[in-house]
């Protein structure tokens, strides 16, 4: 297309890898075929051929094709401009927050769902930081150290879809959380030495919450209840609980009483194993030092 003389290329599905609709996810499947619903009846109210809206909001025909029929995830400001070009008044740029849901992988937002009807979480982490407790430039660090390397959208795609998990955070009432992490977990300068700093100034910043604790598991303990792997259980308010851990059932979530026993029996141990929340904060703080 030219503009004032200039040509103007259009945006085509080479250009935004990794926004396709995953067929698995029935509740992202359907989000998208409402946005792209919306969108071809307002196109279609103002009497816009897909190719002379898509020549407006710079995409290709097939591009708009495809968002209408809900096979393409559409951009936030695409629809934002959408909103603006078809007089939605708000309508579609208000379907972004949904549609940003979308992006997350399913299993991210079904963890998230759990996480968010939990009122108790116990997680043990050996091999990073846990995703909690991530900041953004540590949380980018472990995507892009990822083999296969990860496409820059997909990095950036699960670091907003990590941090959109920390709203559990600011629920009221507030869960409990009790965190371990092994002490080599804090020493390795993944993404280098800054964000290693900001990653323990923020478990210093969490770990002064009232309703959060956090240990640390010495490099020097002779016993050690998790050589098995990591362990999470998450408790909810009907008294059930949830819980996965690769040393059981091979990291399938489990609800059974007998397999969350063992989890919490385990758990238990590493707790008692660790140092205890303050001496834990001191610890993090003389790492802080060394950094």
């Amino acid at each position: 297309m030219s503009v004032d003389g200039e040509v103007r290329r259009l945006r085509s599905e080479a250009d935004e890898p990794g926004w396709e609709v995953d067929p698995d996810d029935e509740w992202g499947v359907a989000v998208v075929a409402t946005v792209g619903r919306q969108l071809r009846l307002r196109r279609e109210a103002v009497g816009m051929r897909a190719a002379e809206f898509g020549e407006v909001v710079g995409y290709g025909e097939d591009m708009v094709y495809k968002i209408e029929s809900g096979k393409r995830i559409p951009r936030p400001e695409f629809l934002d401009k959408a909103d603006e070009v078809l007089g939605a008044g708000g309508l579609l740029s208000a379907m972004k927050e949904d549609v940003a849901k979308v992006r997350y992988p399913k299993k991210v937002r079904d963890l998230a769902l759990m996480e968010a009807r939990a009122v108790e979480l116990q997680l043990y982490d050996p091999l990073n930081i846990h995703g909690l407790l991530q900041t953004p430039e540590y949380a980018r660090a472990l995507f892009q150290m990822r083999r296969p390397a990860y496409a820059q959208e997909e990095v950036e795609r699960g670091v907003a879809a990590r941090m959109a998990r920390k709203a559990v955070f600011e629920r009221d009432p507030a869960p409990e959380f009790s965190f371990v992490q092994d002490e080599w977990t804090l020493r390795r300068r993944l993404g280098g030495r800054m964000v290693l700093r900001q990653q323990l100034e923020r478990l210093l910043e969490v770990g002064q919450l009232r309703n959060v604790e956090i240990q640390v598991m010495p490099m020097d303990r002779e016993e050690h209840a998790g050589v098995d792997g990591g362990i999470e259980v998450l408790k909810f308010e009907d008294g059930t609980a949830v819980g996965r851990s690769p040393g059981v059932c091979n990291g399938r979530p489990v609800s059974e009483l007998k397999q969350l026993r063992i989890l919490e029996l385990r758990y238990g141990i590493i707790r008692a194993q660790a140092l205890t929340p303050r001496e834990s904060a001191a610890f993090i703080e003389q790492l802080l030092g060394e950094t």
